[in-house]
């Protein structure tokens, strides 16, 4: 059965479609891709009673203005943006339903880079190798423009209650911990302790294939690194470029490269890195390798973790254009049934 179609009247320059992306591609010359912040994806998942993440649409800074054909609930997670539906705001980092005919709107991020938008029923574009993702370094699908139509899947609740939780704090910045990376061994002790010392801001260059971090610091350079050899890089990789500045990769990350890498980011941090704004402060704390281990959690240990958190949505009753026909308590009406018997 079908749930009817998302209709995109606008939207902003980088809203593109996302799932958990393609894991286990490198060998075809394709990163994992999928959302940049894979744990907005979860968050939705909880919000909406679904067993597994969902498609969703990945929204850059700014979102866009949209419709459905169908009833269908809806969850808003990762950056907080400006949301209204018909005018009426909607809080973020909750579930809402939505009619046909309503205009969901969605502006400006407040903080951090990526929101998402997902639908009870999933977004049903064609899947490339296994994958609904648009991967746009390997040219695998397109950002999204305004007047195109996306089919949904059928939401299996439509009346399901609307919930909230509250979202991991990870778009102010922060901590990124990292473990020792392929090539740690050829920079020194001091500029590895220089590496850890150091306050970073994120720089204007990034996007989702990586982010570029500036500092006053001194070049964090390796004399024992130059001419190094091609070789698999990943995403989460510090890679040190010629003028001695880390950049760190994300989700459409090369699968080739020749600089030399200092560490790698926790999979669990990357979502803070990825969300950080130009001009954010981060650093960088190593952390052994058991450590890293018990902070890898799988995105079903992470759904159960956010399902302890949701609790139902109160909603504020000026935000409710049809309160009058809510029974709020047993024996209490909207007073017209005089008037209906009188007809």
């Amino acid at each position: 059965m079908s749930g009817g179609s998302l209709i995109l009247r606008s939207v902003g320059p980088s809203v593109s479609v996302q799932d958990m992306g393609r894991p286990g591609r490198m060998a075809q010359g394709i990163s994992r891709g999928g959302a940049v912040d894979p744990l907005a994806l979860v968050e939705a998942s909880a919000l909406l009673g679904s067993r597994k993440p969902l498609p969703a649409l990945e929204m850059a800074v700014s979102g866009g203005r949209f419709e459905v054909t169908a009833p269908t609930r809806i969850a808003l997670t990762g950056a907080p943006m400006q949301a209204e539906l018909d005018g009426r705001p909607l809080r973020w980092g909750a579930s809402h339903k939505i009619e046909p005919g309503e205009v969901l709107s969605i502006g400006a991020a407040r903080a951090g880079m990526f929101g998402y938008l997902t639908f009870a029923g999933g977004i049903e574009t064609p899947e490339v190798l296994g994958s609904r993702s648009a991967h746009l370094a390997a040219g695998i699908g397109s950002a999204l423009e305004s007047g195109a139509r996306l089919p949904l899947g059928t939401d299996p609740e439509p009346d399901a209650p609307a919930m909230v939780l509250t979202q991991d704090d990870r778009f102010s910045g922060g901590t990124l911990r990292i473990i020792p990376g392929p090539q740690t061994g050829l920079f020194d002790e001091a500029t590895f302790a220089r590496l850890k010392a150091t306050e970073f801001t994120r720089a204007r260059q990034g996007n989702r294939q990586g982010v570029a971090l500036e500092s006053d610091a001194p070049a964090l350079t390796s004399d024992m690194a130059k001419g190094l050899a091609s070789d698999v890089i990943f995403e989460g990789d510090i890679q040190m470029t010629g003028a001695g500045t880390p950049y760190v990769l994300l989700a459409e990350c090369q699968t080739i490269g020749g600089y030399p890498r200092i560490g790698t980011v926790l999979p669990c941090d990357l979502p803070r890195i990825a969300q950080a704004a130009p001009g954010t402060k981060l650093r960088f704390k190593a952390v052994t390798l058991d450590e890293a281990d018990a902070l890898d959690l799988r995105w079903e240990a992470q759904l159960q973790a956010q399902r302890a958190k949701l609790r139902p949505l109160i909603r504020d009753p000026h935000d409710i254009h049809d309160l009058l026909s809510y029974q709020l308590i047993s024996g209490v009406t909207a007073g017209r049934e005089l008037e209906e018997e009188n007809g």
